[in-house]
């Protein structure tokens, strides 16, 4: 049973004096209050003894404190307190303020009858949520007060900062979690620990690796032998002759290079389908002589480049001779990047498409609306992005929408925004170059919120001019429809209804203005991701939908998989194949989906030991193209480890960290329980059912970054990476440590069919070699997480360990100055360490060492 969450919200009371009835309230006294307000926010319990009618509840606590002067003229009419708080709220404890859920994840409180604002009142508001918060990410920011006639003001207190050693975005407003006992777990039967640096130095004990010599190319060449005689000097600058091959299609991975072009190394690339078999496949021989490519294709000798650039950058230039033959394991490598809850630049997006070249990868799946945000323009549609890409304090939600996860009042930072028709263009043509295909994403018919507010935005202005035909058609619900429903995220209207010919119309407009756009960029329109997940129940009281559900037995619940079908037909009319994630695609039937192999991909995100198998082998054997798309695999918004700091949600997975995704078996599912524990720490074998039938196998491996609590860019980097590079390894090379897959076998945890001494041995190579790639990741601009050092205090002497080689490490002790570690060092007492990039010029997060007893 999961432990309940508890917050406790301390709110002052403030009393304005007397004289403030003779005053009308003012601008400059809210944002005064708001200025010095005070506001604490606090994880206490993740399992308490909860309230009479509530299950499973945390309680945590927020703590204004009113300053002890006020402004006569403070306001106090209309006075709210607006915040964000993503569990389920049932109750809401304070002695002066009474609450309100307005929608999603947004609260507002306001004062009770009789209840007034006091000079240095400190009150304690408790909210009682539904699940737990295991994170310190889960304290939104930019909470705020609102008056009647008077612009809202966020509470100073709650905003942001930047830590200017790590340069990552912290929470000043929220509490330190130190209590253990109370906040690692939800319930007895929870192993979950957190790991502190002495767990951290026991666990990198086993796994320590050498740093990198020879051959450090990643992902890891089917086969690269390093032989004698004189290097390649790329510093002469190389001769290029390219055959069969344009040079733009090279140019990209050529620039990587970096070798100056006109000079007397010879670089031959050519295409050659007979030496190089199979699609994406390269062979690189490399010598004094000159450098001479055979590959499959352009993806192919783009991978050949990338290889041999990551090869040259390790030796400085001069490359000792090299054999290489090399094809992927997988056809699909993708990287998943949500930009609807929270928005990332073009700027961003381009540089992890460089990024994903160079590693390989070769499909970028862009997640361009959710209900917190629409971030694609659409020309015939402007208040998609003009309203739907915004978030600030308007009810009506006629300028933008409600400003949830904690966005703010104002409709300004980066968390707004939206790619323009020429941003998507942009990126679209680079990763073309780069030969990565761009799947546009609008998740419906659930998880349209955005979409469905702009378009009721639209209808207003238009029947408000008297053109109500033309408001009507691209209106997305039925305004007759009395269902109330609450999906996942907490909305009671994110979801699109399936009955109206004017949601397919705007599906229709949507399609052809993406389709537009990859046309201009000169790159055809492939695949369209239409989500189909998390529908959650609408339409039951639709008139709309009365025929509809009468159709299908009277039951609501096949209207998804209706609307799947119908979207999906649509699509391959057009000549596109459709994409959707496994919960909705499931639920479709076989016969009224696409017979044609390759129409169908289907993204697999179930738990890994709660339906991932089961969702994965039902859709291979369907013969739809299956993407794992597992969150212990590849889902890089949960956590690196199980830590309050590692701020993140972690409703999947307590910790992914790279060895995890490394050490993944694609080609046999149940047998990762022997390698990966569940939620709750806990290692139990997985049921294979139902079993894979013969001939099928995963189409791939896809990334996936969701962006609830990612507002940067920066943090963007450092949740993909390096975990993004052990998921191009384990989609690109084999895991050699998968036994062969055995319809109904299950694995114990530790199970000794799958070989560990292959596994860490693996593990030790791959550590190496993401070491060498640091300061590559840095000369590109990616910020990647330095991962901060295992380290314990033995017998008065100070060890410490990394889980990459040649990770510099600092420490202190007490207020001390920060020393490098060299090795075992005597302390007197507990101390604090670090880790450093490769240029030094970041850290990791501090972490706290006490002598052991």
């Amino acid at each position: 049973m999961r432990a309940a969450r508890w917050t406790t919200v301390a709110i002052m009371a403030l009393a304005a004096p007397q004289v403030a009835a003779a005053q009308a309230p003012s601008q400059a006294a809210l944002d005064r209050l708001a200025e010095t307000l005070g506001y604490r926010f606090t994880m206490v319990d993740n399992g308490p003894a909860c309230p009479a009618g509530i299950d499973g509840c945390f309680l945590s606590t927020i703590t204004l404190t009113l300053p002890e002067t006020l402004p006569a003229d403070v306001p106090t009419k209309g006075f709210s307190l607006y915040f964000s708080f993503v569990n389920r709220l049932p109750l809401v404890e304070s002695d002066i303020f009474a609450h309100r859920l307005i929608n999603g994840d947004l609260q507002q409180l306001t004062l009770k009858p009789g209840a007034t604002l006091r000079p240095g009142a400190r009150h304690e508001i408790r909210l009682w949520g539904i699940g737990s918060n295991f994170s310190k990410a889960f304290g939104m920011p930019n909470a705020y007060l609102v008056a009647d006639g008077l612009k809202p003001r966020v509470i100073a207190a709650t905003h942001v900062a930047i830590d200017p050693e790590t340069g990552l975005e912290t929470l000043p407003f929220v509490a330190p979690m130190t209590d253990e006992a109370r906040l690692a777990v939800k319930s007895d039967t929870d192993r979950t620990r957190w790991l502190t640096a002495e767990r951290a130095f026991d666990v990198q004990a086993g796994r320590l690796a050498p740093e990198a010599k020879g051959v450090v190319i990643l992902p890891k060449p089917a086969k690269a032998v390093q032989g004698r005689g004189k290097p390649a000097d790329l510093g002469r600058g190389v001769a290029l002759t390219l055959d069969g091959v344009e040079r733009s299609a090279v140019a990209p991975a050529l620039a990587a290079l970096g070798a100056k072009e006109g000079g007397a190394l010879p670089l031959t690339i050519r295409i050659d389908p007979a030496v190089a078999a199979r699609p994406e496949s390269y062979i690189l021989d490399a010598g004094a002589s000159g450098i001479v490519i055979a590959a499959h294709d352009a993806a192919g000798a783009s991978h050949a480049l990338r290889s041999l650039a990551q090869q040259a950058a390790f030796e400085k230039g001069r490359l000792t001779p090299l054999h290489i033959e090399d094809a992927p394991e997988y056809g699909f490598r993708g990287l998943h990047i949500d930009l609807g809850r929270n928005f990332h630049s073009r700027d961003e997006i381009l540089k992890l498409v460089e990024a994903m070249a160079t590693y390989k990868l070769n499909k970028l799946h862009l997640h361009l609306a959710d209900d917190e945000g629409w971030r694609i323009e659409i020309p015939a549609l402007p208040e998609l992005a003009g309203i739907g890409s915004k978030r600030c304090h308007d009810l009506s939600e006629q300028t933008c929408l409600l400003p949830q996860l904690g966005a703010g009042p104002d409709g300004a930072g980066s968390v707004n925004g939206y790619l323009a028709a020429a941003d998507y263009v942009a990126i679209v043509k680079a990763a073309a170059a780069r030969q990565i295909e761009v799947i546009p994403s609008i998740d419906m018919p659930g998880h349209s919120r955005a979409a469905i507010r702009a378009m009721e935005a639209r209808h207003a202005r238009l029947a408000a001019a008297g053109r109500k035909a033309e408001a009507d058609q691209y209106r997305l619900t039925d305004p007759a429809d009395t269902t109330e429903y609450r999906s996942i995220q907490n909305y009671s209207d994110n979801t699109l209804n399936v009955c109206l010919p004017a949601t397919y119309r705007f599906i229709d407009t949507v399609v052809d203005a993406l389709a537009a756009m990859h046309k201009q960029a000169g790159v055809p329109l492939r695949t369209f991701h239409l989500g189909a997940d998390e529908t959650a129940g609408a339409w039951v009281k639709s008139p709309a939908c009365r025929a509809m559900i009468a159709e299908n037995g009277g039951d609501a619940g096949k209207l998804t998989p209706r609307f799947i079908e119908r979207v999906t037909a649509s699509l391959v009319a057009r000549g596109l194949r459709t994409g959707g994630w496994s919960d909705g695609m499931g639920h479709t039937e076989t016969a009224n989906m696409p017979k044609q192999p390759g129409l169908v991909q289907t993204n697999i995100w179930g738990v890994l030991d709660a339906g991932a198998i089961r969702e994965a082998h039902d859709q291979m054997n369907r013969g739809w193209d299956a993407v794992l798309s597992i969150p212990d695999l590849g889902y890089f918004d949960m956590p690196y480890a199980p830590h309050p700091d590692e701020g993140s949600y972690d409703w999947a997975s307590r910790g992914v960290d790279p060895y995890q995704v490394y050490g993944f078996m694609p080609d046999n599912l149940p047998a990762n329980a022997a390698t990966i524990r569940n939620r709750h720490a806990e290692g139990k074998p997985i049921e294979d059912k139902p079993v894979l039938q013969p001939g099928r196998r995963v189409a791939g491996l896809q990334a996936q970054l969701w962006s609830e609590t990612i507002r940067t860019d920066a943090k963007v980097d450092y949740m993909l990476f390096p975990r993004l590079l052990a998921l191009a390894e384990r989609a690109w090379a084999p895991a050699p440590w998968t036994p062969a897959y055995q319809a109904g076998a299950s694995y114990e945890w530790g199970d000794k069919r799958v070989d560990a001494a292959k596994l860490k041995a693996g593990w030790q190579d791959f550590a190496g070699r993401v070491a060498a790639q640091f300061p590559m990741l840095e000369a590109t601009g990616i910020a990647y997480r330095v991962a901060p050092p295992g380290a314990r205090i033995t017998n008065g002497k100070l060890e410490a360990n990394s889980m990459f080689p040649g990770t510099a490490i600092e420490y202190r002790v007490g207020t001390g100055g920060w020393t490098s570690y060299a090795g075992p060092v005597a302390v007197n007492g507990p101390a604090e360490v670090r880790s450093r990039s490769a240029d030094g010029k970041r850290a990791s997060r501090t972490v706290r060492v006490e002598p052991r007893r």
